[in-house]
């Protein structure tokens, strides 16, 4: 189960933020938009537990989109993401009516839209909860390349079944997905010949990728270079 730690830090949301587009339905979600409508490869961002309206998640979305890739972040959450201060609604309770597989189904339909606008290759990155979602992608041969940044809920089983080239970045303090497990990871993926880049940042806590102060130059360094990984392995996988 994620840790308490998933829901440290929450962002302050903001539903009109960043320099794309919301959408109503984009494969028949809700969604934030960003990048060329003419581009050949895409990108489908995952959110953590809070939600597609996190300004970092858009600024993000923003930067994979200027490296020219058309960027999708779905609302999998339906406008109802985690809010720590509902004390009466714990982080297990929370994912019960949130599961990753649902957001692994509904992401099929996002990526035939993006197929049916004419992109050729699609990955996907998800963050925390997100993770879990990108992996069944990975597992179900929907995307090209893979990226989890400090990932939940994703077990050693799951990378056993990656079918596609990925990325997994984690933090050195992390008790949802701590460096042994990242490790593990990198065992099999390379026992099993997936082409794979994992990285384990000094330093750093669970979520730093996206749940970082703007006001902490160290933090920021960080979450660049985990970004700069991630366009990396889109660069090279779906390009």
């Amino acid at each position: 189960m994620a840790s308490s730690q998933c829901c440290e830090n929450p962002p302050a949301l903001n539903p009109a933020g960043g320099e794309g587009k919301v959408v109503d339905s984009f494969g028949g979600l809700k969604a934030y938009v960003a990048g060329s409508d003419d581009a050949k490869a895409a990108v489908v961002l995952i959110s953590d537990v809070f939600g597609f309206e996190a300004p970092n998640l858009r600024k993000i979305a923003d930067k994979v989109a200027s490296s020219g890739f058309f960027v999708v972040v779905p609302d999998f959450l339906h406008g109802d993401p985690y809010a720590p201060e509902n004390a009466e609604r714990s982080i297990p309770v929370w994912i019960k009516s949130h599961a990753p597989e649902n957001a692994f189904e509904e992401a099929k339909p996002v990526i035939a839209a993006l197929k049916e606008k004419g992109v050729s290759t699609v990955g996907a990155a998800g963050y925390c909860w997100g993770a879990k979602v990108v992996v069944e992608l990975a597992k179900a041969n929907e995307i090209q390349a893979a990226v989890l940044l400090h990932p939940s809920l994703v077990t050693v089983d799951d990378i056993k079944e990656v079918k596609c080239p990925i990325s997994i970045l984690g933090a050195e303090i992390d008790k949802t997905s701590p460096p042994e497990l990242v490790k593990h990871f990198e065992q099999v993926l390379s026992a099993n010949g997936v082409a794979h880049f994992v990285k384990i940042f000094p330093g750093v806590a669970h979520g730093w990728s996206v749940r970082y102060s703007h006001d902490d130059a160290a933090a920021v360094k960080s979450a660049e270079e985990a970004l700069a990984d991630m366009i990396d392995c889109f660069n090279k996988n779906l390009k």
